[in-house]
């Protein structure tokens, strides 16, 4: 691979109207999904223009259906590029605060770099979080640029249940800062929002740039449903037993170990009709394994672990087949699929209360949110949806609407429509 990166697949078919740059960096959790949705939409809707998409080595080879979908039409208006693995390999982690801001201004330096060798006439930023405080202090681009703003913040003091750490003020001071400059800059045009709470917000800023709230999408197969019976004859669910699901990227900032605590304050009569079902890569094994060996050595419970990556079109099975949604995220700032599949499924969620997860839960009565860093409330919760209907703690036509609002068709749409 040369110092230019790659490009994988087929070359430029046409220079005629726009020519469009998806620039994303990251390749875990919703990243390759989002990245599907707007190639799928585009090859299927034939736009007009070119469409590039840059990304790091690693996403080709985690998620090669989603390159592969350019590849299949010989036609195809969409190139793959990469990032070189030594600029790959240079990224800063965000284990940290400092990482954090090293990593955004890395990615600066790229974003410039393969903007000059590209041409683009508009630049996609596809997690604008990532790249947002170096964008708000070198300046902007010499094309179009819009970004796609996953965890604003400085709205949350606005929730009922919100008390800001040090770490989360200078969270909401950076954002305030930030976008009270970026929202100026000429050639900024769209910023898409995931959290449809902050849009008015954002128009106290009285930039040009316009706020759209963007969709978190779901995309609903329809052989999903057949899958759902042989799924949970091959995961062996014992008879009798309520399923919790906690589904994707299995750290410790989801919550895992305060529901690990809350199960351990569970008596047994209620551990019996009990399993849980964690489906998704698990970020230390060791640990995790160990909680659960010593779980299910004291309580009659069935714990079932699938540690590996789901495909997207493999996912919504698991929430259909399970009874409940666990989403007991730690101080989480944002927006979360969890939720949208939850709700597709006509599922309840067992969630925190904090942030822009709690006041979806609350409004679209999507199930019970409780503070989920206090493992006591988290046992209230899981006795309550084990002793009770789960249908007794949503609203199922507040739910569809919420699901509805969140298909992957508006997602794809409405990016598009504001390009």
């Amino acid at each position: 691979m040369s110092s230019q990166g790659q490009v994988l697949t087929k070359g430029r078919v046409s220079q005629r109207d726009r020519q469009l740059l998806l620039f994303d960096l990251f390749y875990t959790g919703h990243h390759a999904g989002y990245i599907l949705h707007l190639v799928r939409y585009w090859h299927e809707q034939q736009l007009p223009g070119h469409l590039d998409v840059l990304v790091s080595p690693t996403f080709t080879k985690s998620h090669p259906d989603v390159v592969n979908l350019a590849l299949a039409n010989s036609q195809s208006n969409i190139n793959f590029l990469t990032i070189t693995p030594e600029e790959e390999a240079a990224l800063s982690s965000q284990n940290s605060g400092v990482d954090r801001i090293v990593r955004s201004f890395q990615e600066w330096r790229l974003l410039q770099k393969y903007v000059r060798q590209l041409s683009p006439t508009h630049c996609l930023l596809m997690y604008f979080d990532s790249i947002l405080l170096a964008l708000a202090i070198l300046g902007s681009l010499p094309c179009r640029l819009s970004g796609i703003y996953f965890r604003p913040i400085f709205h949350y003091s606005e929730f009922a249940v919100f008390n800001p750490s040090q770490h989360e003020r200078w969270l909401q001071l950076r954002d305030k800062i930030a976008l009270s400059r970026l929202l100026h800059y000429p050639r900024f045009q769209t910023l898409f929002c995931l959290d449809p709470l902050v849009i008015e917000h954002l128009d106290k800023f009285k930039g040009h740039v316009k706020p759209v709230y963007l969709p978190d999408p779901v995309q609903i197969y329809r052989d999903g449903e057949a899958n759902v019976e042989k799924l949970r004859e091959n995961l062996a669910i014992e008879l009798n037993r309520r399923v919790f699901l906690m589904f994707g990227s299995l750290q410790k900032r989801k919550g895992i170990y305060q529901l690990f605590d809350a199960i351990a304050r569970l008596p047994s009569h209620l551990c019996q009709k009990l399993c849980l079902l964690f489906v998704g890569p698990i970020d230390s094994p060791t640990v995790f394994h160990n909680r659960i060996a010593h779980l299910c050595e004291s309580l009659p419970i069935q714990i079932i672990t699938q540690d590996q990556f789901v495909p997207d079109r493999d996912i919504q099975p698991y929430f259909q087949l399970a009874d409940v949604i666990l989403a007991p995220y730690q101080r989480h700032i944002g927006m979360s699929a969890i939720l949208v599949r939850a709700a597709a499924a006509g599922k309840p969620v067992l969630s925190t209360n904090y942030g822009l997860m709690g006041e979806i839960v609350k409004r679209y009565k999507l199930g019970i949110a409780v503070d989920a860093s206090i493992p006591e409330e988290i046992a209230q919760g899981l006795t309550q949806f084990i002793t009770h209907s789960p249908e007794t703690f949503f609203d199922r036509s507040r739910m569809q609407c919420f699901a509805e609002e969140n298909l992957a068709e508006k997602f794809a749409t409405t990016v598009f429509q504001n390009l």
